[in-house]
């Protein structure tokens, strides 16, 4: 299974509300194998998107999606590159999320008292 993770950036903060690398792809391209990887990328699949603000008005989307290998081999072609955000993948793939490295201590405490929560519950 191999999907596709696009970036754009829909929100733009700049003075004529454009971004230079518009017109232009930006994808990474992520093999999943095993079972427990398959199930991960099924997750993302569903959640399609994920979106980043920064406090000066920009945003960026990453849209997730399944590719088969002649739209991989066309992505791959036409891609150029990640723009430096390669970290957002990165940050999908392990929290689920994008996140910001300052913004992962607090994630994972939140992670960690949804989970106490629920086992409050449960007993």
């Amino acid at each position: 299974m191999q999907l596709a993770f696009i970036l754009t950036m829909p929100n733009r903060g700049s003075w004529n509300g454009g971004w230079s690398g518009e017109d232009r792809i930006y994808c990474i391209l992520k093999s999943f194998t095993s079972k427990k990887d398959m199930e991960k990328a099924d997750r993302l699949i569903l959640k399609k998107n994920f979106h980043y603000s920064w406090s000066d008005g920009w945003g960026a989307n990453v849209e997730v999606k399944l590719v088969d290998r002649a739209e991989a081999m066309r992505l791959r072609r036409r891609s150029q590159g990640f723009c430096g955000y390669d970290w957002m993948v990165k940050s999908i793939l392990q929290y689920g999320t994008i996140l910001a490295d300052h913004e992962v201590e607090k994630f994972l405490e939140s992670q960690k008292n949804k989970e106490s929560q629920t086992c409050q519950h449960s007993q």
